[in-house]
C-alpha cells in the first residue's frame, strides 16, 4: 500500500508536461555545451581551492605591485610587519650623528611598497654562494618554528650585503641586550667632552644590584673608571655597573639618545631595568632587526665615530667566562663580538662574527621559553648551521681557488 501510493504520489520539483502533450527534451548539442560549462566551472572552483592549499595568495582586492625584498624574505622565513601604532609614517626625525649612521638606519627601516619589474638576465644566474645561502636560511627557516616559544632571527653577510629575517620586528624585553645601546650613549656623552673613559664613579648604596656581575660584592665608596664600568657591564653584564652608568648619564638622556642611534622601537625604563621575574609597569623592549644594526653600526664605525666604535668593538669583544649560545662550539680562527641577555624567560644573543671567509652579524631572541637550558641550545644549535655555511669544504675550496688565481695575476 505504501509503495502504491508512493508511485502514484506526483514527484515534487519536476515540470510535469500537460495530458496529451509530450515532453519537451533539451536537445543533444546544448545539453553537452551546458555539461562543458559546468565542468570548466567546478575546474576553476577546484583550482582556487587548491592554490589556497599550496599557499598562493590570491586576494583581488590588491594591487599588481608587489613588494620584492619582503616576498624574498617570506619565502625563506615569515616576516612580520612593525607594530601599527609605530609605521614609518610616524617616526620621530632625528637629526642622525653622521651620514653613513641615516643610511644604516633607512637601509634596516621597514621597506616600502614597491613595483614589480622584470629582472636583467643575469640576475637569474645564481653563484655557488647564493645557492649555499639560500639553503643555509631554508634550514634556519625549517628549524626556527620548532623552538615551543617565540623566535625572531636577523642575519646579515656584511661583506656580500645578503639579508634574512624571521620575524625580525617582533617586540620581545630586551632585557641585558640593552645594555648595548646604553654604552652607545654613554660614548654619545664622552665625544662631547662631559664625559671621560677615566672620570672615576663611586658604587653607593642605591646603585647596587643584585643578579648578574661581581660589582655587587664591592663595599660602597668603592671608586671605578667609566671605562672599567663599561667592560663590567658588558663583558660579565653587570647590573651594578649598569645603574652606576645610568645614575651618571641620567636615564632621560639615554632615551634622548635612542632617536639618534636609529631606533624606533627599542626603548629603556627605570621599571625595565628591574630584575624581577614578573612582569614590571614599562618593559624595555626591542626586536631583532635593531639589535642587528646597532652591531652593524659598531662594525662599520658608524656608531658615534670611528673611534668610539672601535672602542666598543673592543669591549664586545672579550672572552666571556664561559662561551655560551652563539659563542659556543665557535670555529677556531674565529672572533665574535656579543651581547647576551637572560630575563622574564627571554633569552637572546646578538653577535658579529669575524671569520676567514667573510663576516657576518646574527641576532637571535627567544621569549616565552620553558626553559632558559633549553632556549640557550637553540640558539646555540642556530648559530651552528651558519658555522657549517661559513666553513663549508666547497667554500673554503673555492676560497683557496680565487687566493691562487689573484696570486698567478
Amino acid at each position: 500500500m505504501i509503495r502504491r501510493e508512493f508511485a502514484s504520489a506526483p514527484l515534487i520539483g519536476l515540470q510535469q508536461s500537460p495530458p496529451g502533450r509530450p515532453t519537451q527534451r533539451i536537445p543533444a548539442a546544448p545539453r553537452a555545451r551546458r555539461a562543458r560549462l559546468d565542468g570548466m566551472l567546478v575546474a576553476a572552483m577546484l583550482a582556487v581551492v587548491a592554490a589556497y592549499v599550496l599557499g598562493y595568495r590570491l586576494d583581488w582586492s590588491q594591487d599588481a605591485g608587489l613588494n620584492i625584498e619582503e616576498e624574498e624574505e617570506e619565502t625563506a622565513g615569515a616576516q612580520v610587519p612593525a607594530p601599527a601604532s609605530l609605521a614609518p609614517e610616524s617616526r620621530h626625525r632625528v637629526q642622525p650623528s653622521s651620514p653613513g649612521e641615516e643610511k644604516r638606519a633607512l637601509s634596516y627601516a621597514v621597506p616600502a611598497e614597491t613595483a614589480m619589474a622584470p629582472a636583467p638576465a643575469a640576475a637569474w644566474t645564481q653563484s655557488t654562494e647564493e645557492t649555499d645561502w639560500e639553503k643555509m636560511t631554508a634550514e634556519l627557516a625549517k628549524v626556527a618554528p620548532r623552538h615551543p616559544g617565540r623566535v625572531s632571527i636577523v642575519l646579515k653577510d656584511l661583506r656580500a650585503g645578503r639579508f634574512w629575517a624571521y620575524h625580525p620586528d617582533d617586540l620581545f624585553p630586551a632585557a641585558s641586550l640593552i645594555k648595548v645601546p646604553v654604552m652607545i650613549a654613554a660614548f654619545y656623552k664622552i665625544s662631547s667632552g662631559e664625559l671621560s673613559l677615566n672620570d672615576r664613579l663611586v658604587l653607593r648604596r642605591r646603585t647596587r644590584m643584585g643578579g648578574s656581575g661581581s660589582l655587587k660584592w664591592r663595599p660602597d665608596g668603592t671608586r671605578l673608571t667609566v671605562e672599567d664600568i663599561l667592560v663590567h657591564m658588558i663583558n660579565e653584564s653587570d647590573n651594578t655597573a649598569t645603574a652606576m652608568l645610568l645614575d651618571a648619564l641620567g636615564i632621560g638622556y639615554v632615551q634622548q639618545q635612542f632617536p639618534r642611534m636609529g631606533l624606533l622601537y627599542t626603548g629603556i625604563y627605570p621599571e625595565g631595568m628591574s630584575i624581577k621575574g614578573g612582569r614590571v609597569a614599562h618593559e624595555n623592549y626591542t626586536t631583532a632587526r635593531e639589535m642587528t644594526m646597532l652591531l652593524e653600526n659598531i662594525y662599520r664605525g658608524e656608531a658615534v665615530d670611528k673611534h668610539a666604535s672601535s672602542r666598543m668593538l673592543e669591549i664586545l669583544k672579550r672572552r666571556k667566562a664561559v662561551p655560551s649560545r652563539l659563542a659556543k662550539g665557535l670555529p677556531t680562527g674565529w672572533e665574535i663580538a656579543h651581547k647576551t641577555g637572560l630575563l622574564r624567560m627571554a633569552c637572546h644573543d646578538s653577535a658579529i662574527f669575524f671569520t676567514p671567509h667573510g663576516d657576518y652579524v646574527m641576532t637571535v631572541l627567544t621569549g616565552h621559553n620553558r626553559s632558559y637550558h633549553a632556549a640557550k641550545d637553540f640558539i646555540s644549535r642556530l648559530g651552528r648551521i651558519t658555522f657549517h655555511y661559513y666553513t663549508g669544504t666547497d667554500r673554503l675550496a673555492r676560497s683557496v681557488r680565487r687566493r691562487h688565481q689573484f696570486a698567478l695575476r
